[in-house]
C-alpha cells in the first residue's frame, strides 16, 4: 500500500535540490535517492506514492529502475514519472514502455513540474 511520499531519485544534488525545492512548497512529503540501486531499494522499503525519476545515473538508468520496479509485484503499483534531459521521441517512446506513467524532460518550469505530480498523485 502506498504511502504519501514522493521519492525524488536524481544524481545531480543541484537538480535534486530543485525537484525536492518545488514539491516540498506545495506540501509534499518528499525522500530522496542518488542512484538506481538506492532508488530500488528506497522504493521497496518506503513504498512511496510517485517517484520522479531521471535516467542519466550511475549504476541503474531510469529505464532498467522504472522496468525493475514496473516489473516487481510489491512496486508495480507506484507512478513513475520520468524527468530527463534525453529529449527526443525515440527516449520518450522508450521510458514509456519501460513502465513510465509520464515523461518530462529538462529544463522544465515548476509548474509543469507540479501538474505532472498532481495528475499521477
Amino acid at each position: 500500500m502506498p504511502n504519501d511520499t514522493i521519492l525524488v531519485v536524481d544524481d545531480s544534488p543541484t537538480e535534486q535540490r530543485v525537484v525536492v525545492s518545488a514539491l516540498q512548497a506545495k506540501g509534499y512529503r518528499v525522500i530522496t535517492a542518488a542512484d538506481g540501486d538506492e532508488a530500488i531499494e528506497k522504493a521497496g522499503r518506503e513504498q512511496p506514492r510517485l517517484i520522479v525519476l531521471d535516467v542519466v545515473m550511475p549504476k541503474k538508468n531510469g529505464y532498467q529502475v522504472c522496468r525493475q520496479l514496473k516489473s516487481a509485484p510489491e512496486t508495480q503499483h507506484i507512478k513513475v514519472l520520468m524527468l530527463t534531459t534525453k529529449n527526443q521521441d525515440a527516449d520518450k517512446f522508450w521510458g514509456m514502455k519501460q513502465g513510465a506513467d509520464a515523461y518530462l524532460t529538462k529544463p522544465f518550469a515548476s509548474d509543469e513540474l507540479i501538474t505532472n505530480v498532481t495528475r499521477l498523485y
